[in-house]
């Protein structure tokens, strides 16, 4: 068996769910704009430098999950998926991953998104395994709080071990698509590692140690 994982924010994306939708949610009205707009900055840049606090970002995130019914924000996805995600949909992302499909490989998303915001748009994208951070779900309502271990950088690798380790199944060949930095774990541990529009770290990673650097918003070679 083999396995396609693939990051998703500006590799299946081209852009950040996260931060979308921190955005949708300004534009709804349900926080202070001036603060999450700056906060929510804040966070994407050092995202993009590879010097995210983690921690300290779920904790911020999570809190407007943790304002509304679970009712209530499953309304407001919908219309974010809808309105935010659709439009952003790497061009050639959905003929990558209908061709790993064909090859009969098992497809997995793996994300440093909340669970929440990445479930519809793994389901939109027809992958079915997602490993994304989860926030804390307790008696019908979040919590605001982490629940296990962030899937981010070497976290990415841990809950993959994970994941493998509870499948009925061996994969000979892990092939890994990635954009950032911030994947260099992953990429690491993937027999196959390819960077997805990637940025300038990892694009110079890549060269480097000759790994593959396509475009999502271009052509897609192939890929053995």
């Amino acid at each position: 068996m083999r396995l396609a994982i693939f990051d998703l924010d500006h590799t299946l994306l081209a852009g950040d769910s996260d931060y979308l939708w921190g955005q949708f949610l300004i534009e709804q009205g349900q926080v202070d704009r001036l603060v999450y707009e700056r906060e929510n900055q804040r966070f994407y840049d050092e995202y993009k430098a590879g010097t995210l606090d983690i921690e300290a970002f779920c904790h911020f995130s999570f809190a407007p999950l943790a304002a509304q019914s679970f009712e209530t924000l499953l309304a407001w996805r919908a219309q974010f998926v809808r309105d935010k995600i659709e439009p952003v949909i790497a061009p050639l992302a959905p003929a990558l991953i209908a061709r790993h499909r064909l090859q009969g490989d098992t497809l997995l998303i793996t994300t440093a998104t909340n669970r929440f915001v990445t479930e519809p748009i793994a389901e939109l994208l027809g992958v079915d395994a997602l490993i994304a951070t989860d926030p804390e779900f307790v008696n019908g309502r979040y919590t605001g709080r982490l629940a296990g271990l962030p899937n981010f950088q070497a976290g990415k690798v841990l809950r993959l071990e994970r994941w493998l380790a509870a499948q009925p199944q061996m994969f000979e060949h892990m092939t890994c698509y990635s954009d950032s930095r911030n994947d260099l774990p992953l990429l690491e541990r993937a027999d196959t590692a390819v960077a997805v529009d990637p940025d300038e770290v990892l694009r110079a990673e890549a060269e480097r140690r000759g790994w593959s650097v396509i475009s999502l918003r271009g052509e897609v070679p192939r890929i053995s």
